[in-house]
């Protein structure tokens, strides 16, 4: 990027499904999709980011960044350190009404067009309310793991979240005993298969509630729970709210 770019800027896109792109930037970047849904990956991270998450990227941060579907994002790159309050390490959190708000709110001041007199200010007041937001948001960090058979078999048990999965069958399906597959699960990921279905069940749930095409008993069903009770109670647990205050909060 040459020196003459604003200190800090918007970039405004609409972006059809392509190849995942492996990138490193030299500016600062608050990474957020106002339609659609990102997969974000820092090193041994995978982050998923529906419309009610961004992902700081401080510069010169390797990122690989899926996108399957059409999206369409809204970001702020800026001067490294521009913002003193964010943290020097990537970090993902939930964007509240009024960060949703400021970030459509400069989505025209881009890099090479006028900025009005008070940009500067209004992007460093963003970024500093986002940085007050990181420390309470729910995490949506997806499980990993270092062991290639349990990366086959966390992959297969995110492919098959509607269903009525086992641990026999994900076992199989990463050519493991089931006792081998639970042992190594929580060696390797930190947690037990079961806990790990639900983590993805509920990461996933967050995205379908960001996108409100879904009624919550749907969404339920989409994420393999056959009792709305059951399912309010997981995501209580994982989010401390229900699902129908989450979603609430997305369009207040």
């Amino acid at each position: 990027m040459t020196s003459d770019l604003p200190a800090a800027y918007c970039f405004f896109q609409n972006v059809e499904p392509r190849p995942p792109l492996d990138a490193v930037f030299d500016r600062d970047y608050l990474l957020y999709a106002i339609k659609g849904a990102l997969r974000v990956t820092v090193a041994e991270d995978i982050w998923l980011l529906p419309p009610s998450f961004a992902a700081w990227i401080p510069a010169d941060t390797p990122i690989f960044v899926d996108i399957d579907k059409p999206v369409t994002t809204c970001s702020v790159l800026t001067s490294p350190g521009f913002c003193a309050t964010l943290p020097d390490t990537p970090t993902v959190f939930q964007m509240s009404p009024m960060t949703r708000l400021m970030i459509r709110h400069c989505k025209d001041w881009g890099a090479d067009g006028p900025h009005p007199d008070e940009a500067n200010g209004f992007f460093l007041a963003l970024l500093n309310v986002c940085a007050g937001l990181v420390t309470r948001s729910i995490d949506v960090k997806r499980p990993t793991a270092t062991d290639p058979a349990l990366q086959a078999a966390i992959a297969f048990t995110e492919c098959h979240l509607t269903d009525g999965i086992t641990a026999g069958q994900v076992a199989r399906a990463a050519n493991l005993s089931e006792r081998s597959l639970q042992r190594r699960f929580s060696e390797n990921v930190g947690m037990s298969w079961s806990e790990t279905l639900t983590r993805l069940r509920m990461i996933h749930a967050v995205q379908l509630l960001a996108e409100d095409d879904l009624s919550i008993i749907q969404i339920a069903g989409e994420v393999g729970f056959d009792s709305l009770s059951a399912f309010n109670r997981a995501f209580r647990k994982f989010a401390e709210s229900t699902p129908s205050e989450f979603r609430k909060t997305l369009k207040e």
